[in-house]
């Protein structure tokens, strides 16, 4: 199959404006395909799709995708290029047309965006389907074309970062626990010499004094697991690394405090921090990255037993400060304060944190962005114009003193685990709660609740889990490797 773009016409009667490789497979088949357009009605809109047969012998089926406007560039108001955008949808679109024809391989016009083609291919394509017998046939997408190879094989590259998350996510927990999710992404580092897997079992977390991570742990049969990985992609080994901390609730049914039934077997997703941040250090590998970076995921489930925190309970984490913990379905952040107090022993140029952290973020921003939280304008603009280019948004909130205040005026202990006013700014209270732990001058928190999962607000990601913001965090640290490397 061949996925060809063309873009909309400036005028409503205008002919189809076709991409250089439409234009040459128009001339390939004497002009057939300008013509057959032209006679199935007004011209195509953005993503959407005609499909012809029998043009041409290496191609029995052409699918003629709409990619918007020409020249869409950085649109200001929507924080993101919407000529990539565009790509990414129009690609996605076309080769899932080849896939329902069953057809097994496809050949994709770059769009004048090779890496943008190639991240909406391999992100349309993939969708969870390891448990069912009935699989959707397998479609192997590639450069139509030699022009663009380099541009295309980091978009796949990207995307498979991603993808990596979402098969994490995705699978059930009862196949991706602690220990198996430290496995796998053991597994994907393995043939990289300069990196370095440490799973930590619960002896070692103990002699930590990760008391607020231990008390999590607790109320469930599966043992915690703190996964720590060193990329020594730097120049220098000594060179300060890009700490990356992701929560890893591998289930999180709220403990004893627990959450409704409806709804809860998403809670699977609860690594989606550890999922996006370990996926993003296996893409800086594979793409070689000139940067140190180390990844921390504190992992384990959060269930309700005998053994488990109960409302109230005061527990120490690293640092010694004593929590209270008045919701124990408020656990991400416990792990969390113990995984940043450890991150503090690296010299970090900088930390940041993922974890879908709070209900209150997907309330305030829904699926448009993940939140970010930090102390440092100069993270904030390496992630922000990162997500520009990714399609994959961020948007800044307030880490106010006032929302420390609601966390730290509390009767038993240093800090309480949720904000006083329980329900006003949940995700800002979660926040100012993680910045007691941290005395970095450059730390981001990223809540990415609200972005966990797709319906159909990202069109060319297929229902399910989302994976973001992994390829945010891949462009950012590459970024930062250029900034160190000038």
């Amino acid at each position: 199959g061949l996925v060809l773009g063309v873009y909309s016409s400036e005028k409503d009667d205008g002919a189809a404006q076709f991409t250089s490789a439409g234009d040459a497979f128009d001339k390939l088949v004497s002009g057939k395909l300008r013509a057959l357009l032209s006679l199935c009605g007004p011209p195509l809109k953005k993503g959407k799709t005609r499909i012809f047969h029998g043009l041409h012998q290496d191609f029995p089926s052409v699918v003629v995708v709409g990619l918007g406007k020409k020249n869409a560039g950085i649109n200001e108001q929507e924080n993101w290029n919407e000529g990539k955008e565009n790509i990414r949808t129009a690609v996605a679109v076309g080769c899932r047309q080849i896939q329902d024809l069953e057809i097994p391989c496809v050949e994709v016009d770059p769009c004048g965006d090779a890496q943008a083609a190639a991240e909406g291919a391999v992100l349309g394509l993939h969708e969870y389907n390891e448990l069912k017998q009935k699989k959707k046939p397998v479609v192997t997408p590639q450069l139509h074309g030699s022009a663009d190879s380099e541009a295309w094989q980091k978009g796949v590259i990207y995307a498979e970062g991603q993808n990596l998350a979402r098969y994490l996510m995705e699978a059930p927990a009862n196949y991706i626990t602690p220990i198996k999710f430290a496995e796998h992404i053991e597994q994907k580092l393995r043939s990289f010499s300069n990196v370095k897997v440490h799973i930590r079992p619960e002896s070692w977390i103990t002699t930590q004094e990760m008391g607020a991570f231990l008390s999590v742990a607790k109320g469930s049969a599966e043992p915690p697991i703190f996964l720590e990985i060193h990329y020594l992609g730097g120049a220098n080994a000594d060179d300060p690394p890009l700490v990356f901390v992701g929560k890893g609730v591998t289930f999180d049914s709220g403990g004893i405090s627990l959450k409704p039934s409806s709804g809860m077997d998403a809670m699977r997703a609860d690594m989606g921090g550890a999922a996006t941040v370990c996926s993003a250090i296996v893409t800086a590998a594979a793409l070689n990255l000139p940067l140190n970076i180390i990844g921390l995921a504190p992992l384990c489930e959060n269930m309700p037993s005998g053994k488990a925190n109960k409302p109230g309970d005061v527990v120490r984490a690293k640092n010694g400060k004593t929590i209270q913990v008045d919701n124990t379905d408020a656990e991400g952040r416990l792990l969390l304060a113990d995984a940043l107090c450890y991150a503090h022993n690296f010299n970090a140029r900088a930390i940041v944190n993922a974890a879908t952290l709070t209900g209150a973020m997907d309330v305030a921003l829904g699926s448009a962005a993940t939140g970010v939280f930090t102390n440092s304008s100069w993270l904030w603009t390496h992630l922000y114009e990162a997500s520009i280019l990714t399609g994959d948004r961020v948007w800044r909130m307030p880490l106010f003193e006032h929302y420390t205040k609601q966390v730290t005026d509390c009767p038993l202990a240093d800090v309480s685990n949720i904000g006083k006013y329980s329900r006003a700014g949940g995700a800002c209270t979660a926040a100012a709660f993680l910045k007691e732990f941290v005395t970095a001058s450059h730390w981001a928190h990223l809540d990415i609740a609200g972005v966990m999962s797709n319906k159909d607000e990202v069109p060319y990601l297929r229902k399910g889990m989302a994976g973001r913001p992994t390829r945010t965090l891949i462009e950012f640290a590459a970024r930062l490797s250029q900034d160190s490397h000038n």
